[in-house]
């Protein structure tokens, strides 16, 4: 059996809060997963070349096509951005602009479950990125479980004695239920 939880951090930085709280998500689970950094890969902006039409596959010259199967496989995802310069990080907007090709015949991201992670120094914008991830997983019709938020990078933090830790372990544990138990979502995006 293949991974059943993709995790994808964004952050540039080795070991940041974000890449460490999508982990605490993962391994809390219980289930099988995949930890993938985008700064560790090359997937650029969607160039409406319309290839993926007729397959729902993109056809770039990149990373995505890969990273997108290992999604396709996956039942969760658990995706952390980051808000550099009050908005979203480039390598998370980029990413959800590109499962946009997985939907033109048929929903091939449809209801898998998802957990998103913002980090960022200012609470109003994490957030607002917050809102902008739910609102771009709502039209791929994913189904939301939980939305976490960290101060990123502060000197002197140390995450794992933040109350977002904790929430971060029980996201975990209640993405495998509705993984494997498949009990309905509840949180809405809007």
């Amino acid at each position: 059996m293949g991974i059943e939880i993709l995790g994808i951090s964004a952050s540039l930085i080795p070991n940041s809060n974000t890449d460490r709280l999508v982990l605490q998500v993962l391994q809390t689970s219980g289930l099988d997963y995949e930890f993938v950094k985008l700064s560790h890969l090359n997937v650029g902006p969607c160039r409406a070349c319309k290839a993926c039409k007729e397959d729902n596959i993109c056809k770039a010259s990149d990373n995505f096509p890969e990273l997108a199967i290992k999604l396709q496989a996956a039942k969760g995802l658990v995706i952390g951005g980051y808000t550099p310069s009050g908005v979203l990080d480039s390598f998370t907007k980029t990413f959800l602009e590109r499962l946009r090709s997985r939907r033109h015949l048929n929903g091939s991201t449809e209801q898998k479950y998802v957990v998103t992670i913002i980090s960022g120094l200012s609470k109003q914008t994490r957030e607002l990125a917050l809102k902008a991830i739910g609102k771009e997983l709502l039209m791929e019709n994913m189904q939301p479980v939980a939305q976490l938020n960290i101060e990123e990078n502060v000197p002197d933090l140390t995450m794992e004695d933040q109350p977002v830790w904790e929430m971060a372990g029980q996201s975990g544990k209640l993405l495998a239920q509705f993984i494997t138990e498949e009990i309905e979502c509840w949180l809405d995006y809007e």
